[in-house]
């Protein structure tokens, strides 16, 4: 008897490996895909504007990417005591002025070189709900906690979103013509907007990436939303909040992305990798014994052998992290 619905998830056949540059952008979902990929010392940026969720916000920032855009005075505006920009999380916000562009600045110009360099764009999109500022009707990426009523909240049409990603596209691809996109949609429940609402957001998302996907052969799908919504499809997989996917539903789709987008030799290292990262992990109960001095010393070793054969391993902080604990 079957409990659960198969899913056929149809990978690139060309893969993501380790020597692969990744840059991955978009909503909260993102961050759970690089930072996985970030702990197993893949070669990644991401969302070096901070979270976005829009479709709109993902693209104008993309292009900023392209252009290298420079931030100026007259991009930031000041409220609540802090120096912000519409285009940007709120970890950029800075009390000091010139500390806030600074930063902004540095990261465009990495973003700028890293897609330049790229084999791999990972979108995932939140939601197709847009804020707009009522002066201007001007999109933001983030709000910052500014007075509702200087927002009007417009839902994006098939059309709009359709039209922002495929201009974006064709930018991208003529900036780094071997570049790879692959596009997610979050399976993050955007309840606030309602449950008609998010799942009007959420189908509109999907119908314009299947079209992109169709349309492009070096872009893919990768069913994030559906292994949540539809494979798993119960509230044990959701947090407390009913909203954001539990470890174990980040960790199905985490495994499912590997077997489907990551190539074989990169997952047999990926094993080793995560060896490694788990020793470093690891907190002894009596760290002054010949035992623990004895795992230590053989997981050094072990990332040195790593690091001597596979040189693009930046295994260093672990290297040095046993190093010192053995002092």
């Amino acid at each position: 008897m079957e409990f659960m619905l198969d899913i056929t998830i149809n990978g690139p056949e060309r893969k993501i490996g380790y020597q692969d540059p990744v840059l991955l952008t978009g909503s909260c979902f993102t961050e759970h895909i690089g930072n996985y990929l970030k702990e197993l010392k893949f070669d990644i940026l991401q969302n070096p504007n901070g979270i976005l969720f829009d479709p709109y916000s993902v693209t104008n920032n993309l292009i900023s990417y392209i252009e290298n855009k420079k931030y100026t005075e007259s991009d930031l505006f000041y409220l609540n005591e802090l120096w912000q920009s519409w285009n940007h999380h709120s970890i950029f916000s800075n009390t000091d002025k010139d500390a806030c562009l600074n930063a902004i600045n540095e990261s465009q110009n990495n973003a700028h070189h890293f897609l330049q360099r790229a084999k791999w764009l990972i979108i995932t999109l939140g939601s197709s709900f847009s804020y707009r500022l009522i002066d201007g009707n001007i999109p933001v990426a983030n709000c910052h906690r500014a007075p509702a009523q200087w927002f009007n909240k417009h839902l994006m049409t098939i059309e709009e979103t359709h039209a922002a990603l495929d201009a974006c596209i064709h930018r991208i691809f003529k900036f780094n013509p071997g570049i790879n996109i692959v596009f997610t949609v979050s399976p993050v429940r955007h309840i606030r907007d309602g449950v008609v609402e998010n799942n009007r957001s959420k189908a509109r998302l999907i119908e314009c990436v299947h079209h992109l996907a169709n349309k492009f052969s070096n872009i893919y799908y990768f069913p994030a939303y559906e292994l949540v919504i539809d494979v798993l499809r119960d509230y044990r997989f959701y947090d407390i909040d009913m909203v954001h996917p539990n470890y174990p539903a980040t960790e199905f789709v985490l495994q499912h992305f590997t077997g489907s987008y990551i190539d074989e030799r990169s997952q047999l290292l990926m094993q080793e990798v995560k060896k490694i990262v788990i020793a470093k992990k690891h907190r002894a109960f009596q760290p002054a014994t010949q035992a623990h001095r004895k795992f230590l010393q053989a997981h050094l070793e072990k990332a040195k052998e790593l690091s001597d054969k596979y040189p693009f391993l930046d295994l260093a902080e672990e290297m040095q992290y046993f190093t010192k604990s053995m002092e």
